[in-house]
């Protein structure tokens, strides 16, 4: 009774859980050498686009309201024109607040927003396009001005940053990477000072005055 059972029984058919295709956008492929990654933003993405926006003054945490105003503002301005636009920071860290007069404790509050940690001189908004560069420097203006904090406009070949110093002029990354001061040799003996150098320093006069012996003074009564 149970050899037929088994016998008539089939397998049965795998089920495939077939995810629908999420709309990605594409990504550009980049330099990714030492000397690129040790510089910011500007260095890796002046490579691929035309013009970009870039943070100045300092690190800001701006949200995603904010970057979406900045963003509908440069299609507002470039109405009509045939160009991509490419944000490079993403708003994914989540703001919570508190009433002012709620006390300590209970948890860091309710949800408010998603907002994005921007450092200084990244590169928000690039742009690709036959477009003049007057009118995309006015779009970038314009959408700065909506923005937090201090921006300028960049364009493909300009010099890289790193940090909030240009290169270019002399001043290149092995000398950024270079000490500031003399540093000790490897084979030194113990016990042995290390002379700092010598600084061409002019010959100074030196009042001889206080070498002078005390003069003795008689009153009279």
């Amino acid at each position: 009774m149970f050899d037929s059972i088994e016998s008539e029984a089939k397998p049965l058919p795998q089920i495939l859980h077939v995810s629908k295709p999420i709309n990605m956008h594409p990504i550009i492929l980049v330099d990714a050498s030492p000397a690129r990654l040790a510089a910011t933003g500007a260095t890796r993405e002046e490579e691929v686009n035309d013009y970009g926006l870039r943070m100045k003054d300092h690190d800001r945490r701006v949200s995603a309201k904010q970057l979406r105003t900045g963003e509908q503002t440069i299609h507002q301005r470039l109405r009509g024109e045939r160009y991509k636009l490419y944000k490079r920071v993403s708003a994914n860290i989540g703001v919570y607040t508190k009433g002012s007069d709620v006390r300590m404790g209970k948890g860091k509050g309710k949800f408010d927003y998603w907002a994005a940690r921007i450092p200084v001189s990244r590169i928000i908004f690039e742009l690709k396009g036959n477009i003049h560069e007057a009118v995309v420097r006015d779009a970038f203006r314009l959408a700065g001005n909506k923005l937090p904090g201090m921006y300028e406009f960049v364009k493909k070949g300009d010099p890289p940053v790193v940090g909030i110093t240009k290169l270019g002029n002399g001043v290149t990354l092995e000398s950024l990477k270079a000490a500031k001061r003399p540093v000790e040799p490897k084979d030194k003996v113990p016990g042995q000072s290390v002379t700092p150098p010598m600084m061409d320093v002019p010959p100074q006069s030196v009042s001889t005055d206080m070498d002078q012996p005390p003069t003795t003074v008689h009153v009279s009564p």
